[in-house]
Parts: C-alpha cells; sequence; structure tokens
C-alpha cells in the first residue's frame, strides 16, 4: 500500500534515487537547523528586538514575489538550456547520414568525419566537467572547425552544390549551439539580480533571527518554513544559473542522455566500417 502510494507521487521519477533527489533538500535542512539552533539562542538571550508588523509581513511577501518572478525568469533560461543538446543530436545524426549515403556511392569518400563527430561529443562533455570549470569549450570549436575542410571537399567528389550548403548549415548549427552553452556557462545572468536574491535571503533571515516570538513549537516551525524557503530559493538560483554543470553532484544540470546514446552509436557504426575495411 504505502509502495503504491510513493509511486503515484513519483517521488522517484527520471531513475533517480532518493538520495540523489532530496540532496539539495537535505543540504538546506541542515542550515535551517543550524539558523534554528541560532534563533534558539537569540531568543534565550533574550536579543529579540523586533515587533512583528504588518511592514514587516508586507517585506517577507514584498521578498516572496520578487524571488519568485526572479526564478521565473531564469527558470525560461533553463527550458531553452534543455533544448540545445537535441538540436545538437538532430544536426549531428543529419551530418553523419548524408555523408554516410555519399561514401555508398562514391567508394573514393573516407567517412573520417564519424571520429570528429565522436570528439566533439567527447569534448564537449569534457569541457563542462567539474574538473574543467563547466565552461572548456573552445577544443569543441575546435573540433567542429574540423568538418570543414572535410566539406569542402564533397562538391569536387561528385555531391550536389545544394546537399554541400545543407551540410554546411548544420555545421553552423552545431557551431552556434555550442557558443550559446559556451556563453550561458561563462556569463552570469544579469549579476545585479543575483545581488538582489542574496540580499533579499540575509535581510529577511536575519530579520527572522531578531523578531520576538513566543519560544513554542508554533514558532519554530513557522521559522523552520520561512527561512527553508529563502534559503532553498538561494542555492536554486545558483544551480540554475549554470544548467550545463556537469560532474558537480547536481541532478539539476541539463541532461545529456541523447548525445550520449548518440555517441554509443556512432561507436559501434565506426567499428563496423573499421571491421568491413
Amino acid at each position: 500500500m504505502t509502495t503504491s502510494l510513493l509511486g503515484h507521487l513519483h517521488f522517484g521519477g527520471a531513475d533517480i534515487s532518493l538520495r540523489k533527489k532530496f540532496r539539495l533538500f537535505f543540504l538546506v535542512g541542515t542550515i535551517v537547523v543550524l539558523l534554528g539552533a541560532l534563533k534558539g539562542a537569540v531568543h534565550y538571550f533574550g536579543f529579540e528586538i523586533l515587533e512583528l508588523t504588518r511592514l514587516l509581513t508586507s517585506g517577507i511577501g514584498g521578498a516572496i514575489f520578487i524571488i519568485g518572478f526572479l526564478l521565473s525568469s531564469i527558470l525560461a533560461d533553463y527550458k531553452e538550456a534543455e533544448r540545445i543538446p537535441a538540436d545538437i543530436r538532430s544536426s549531428i545524426e543529419a551530418i553523419d547520414g548524408d555523408l554516410e549515403s555519399f561514401a555508398v556511392i562514391n567508394p573514393d569518400f573516407d567517412l573520417g568525419s564519424r571520429t570528429v563527430l565522436i570528439g566533439m561529443i567527447e569534448k564537449l562533455r569534457a569541457g563542462l566537467d567539474h574538473t574543467n570549470g563547466h565552461k572548456n569549450l573552445p577544443p569543441v570549436l575546435e573540433e567542429i572547425g574540423k568538418l570543414t575542410p572535410i566539406l569542402g571537399r564533397l562538391e569536387g567528389m561528385g555531391m550536389a552544390a545544394n546537399f554541400v550548403v545543407r551540410l554546411r548549415t548544420l555545421q553552423d548549427s552545431i557551431r552556434r549551439s555550442v557558443l550559446r552553452i559556451y556563453q550561458i556557462q561563462r556569463v552570469e545572468f544579469v549579476p545585479s539580480v543575483h545581488v538582489l536574491v542574496q540580499t533579499l535571503v540575509i535581510s529577511i533571515v536575519f530579520m527572522m533571527l531578531l523578531l520576538k516570538t513566543e519560544g513554542d513549537p508554533a514558532s519554530a516551525l513557522m521559522f523552520g518554513f520561512i527561512t527553508y524557503m529563502f534559503v532553498y530559493a538561494l542555492y536554486l538560483v545558483r544551480l540554475l544559473e549554470q544548467p550545463f554543470a556537469k560532474g558537480h553532484g547536481s541532478i539539476d544540470d541539463v541532461s545529456f542522455f541523447l548525445l550520449d546514446e548518440l555517441e554509443t552509436k556512432l561507436r559501434t557504426d565506426l567499428a563496423m566500417d573499421e571491421k568491413e575495411g
């Protein structure tokens, strides 16, 4: 019964373990517990100097509205980032398919482009890894540039000009997507926005610490709820500003499963080509 209920709630969706899925929850929860202990000390020693007024509640409500508005903007950028791997895969598959078809009718054409396409995916994953600061993408751009001399030979070998133009357009599409990732990872989305969110969270938590309470369980629960909401939002903004942060222990980075599947397929095809050769 309990297992069935948890299954309907989708706590473990997308093949993610509960431990990984709730990692940020436990991290923020630990901070809230520490803040709760600090609040208890402030109450015990009588350092609570702020009265609960309509001005304070209005300020908290306004902060919630502002943070929610900013999060909605960041989530829009995150949704755009989620589409990039699909765009890259579709372009790479189209290039590989066209060149493979051309190689069938033109045995003189060496299908070395497949190694370049695999190298793109490898270097993209490595460049976004934690060891490279999630933003070392110039090697990927260099790998994309290796397609240029390959495509430049095609028309002379008999490929129709419109097909060559199509392949160059697909190459430019991959380059554009990689540059977009590079920009997202290197540039902070409106730095002043992050300063605003950080100062709002710190100010609200500080005021909650100094707010006079009765010291009863209801006050403790309300303090924990409000601080949890604001601290979680602060961490969420930090995570979402770099959606391609691979190898950082986060489950919120954009998934590369489409490119992983494509790399496996390309390697299989390459192995078959080498065996036939």
